[in-house]
């Protein structure tokens, strides 16, 4: 499964890479991402746990997920699943870009996911709305914090 999403934003690209560059500030603004708690350790990494409701129906996953691209200047950030636990797990890729033009900052985020589990129509839905609401509240989460 492979999402791409962008949205403008009227704020510099600085601002918004603040918000996508760390997994801890998701929750304030991605339903998707019920919690997510940086571990100690030299590897940026968090513990991440995801939630999604497919009618009555709650699906939640756990992952370890580490910084594997960090680029200020570009600003460009990319989050892996990394388990660290020697098995074999399907990927989940996470990168963000954000391009800066005339006063708005466009950020493109890209999701892929290479499991079975978390596939189907239904889910996809879910995920369309969680785009669509976390857009809104990133939007209002740099309005009010400039």
């Amino acid at each position: 499964m492979d999402i791409t999403a962008s949205l403008e934003a009227p704020c510099t690209a600085e601002r918004l890479f603040e918000l996508v560059d760390d997994l801890s500030t998701y929750p304030q603004w991605n339903g998707l991402v019920h919690s997510a708690s940086a571990e100690p350790g030299d590897l940026p990494a968090w513990d991440v746990e995801l939630r999604a409701r497919l009618g009555p129906l709650a699906r939640s996953k756990r992952l370890r997920m580490v910084r594997s691209i960090r680029d200020a200047e570009t600003f460009t950030v990319a989050f892996e699943r990394d388990q660290a636990d020697g098995r074999n797990h399907s990927p989940w890729v996470l990168s963000a870009t954000i391009v800066e033009r005339d006063g708005l900052s466009t950020l493109t985020m890209h999701l892929h996911y290479g499991g079975s589990l978390w596939t189907g129509g239904a889910l996809e839905r879910v995920l369309a709305d969680q785009i669509t609401s976390g857009r809104e509240r990133l939007l209002q989460l740099v309005a009010t914090t400039r």
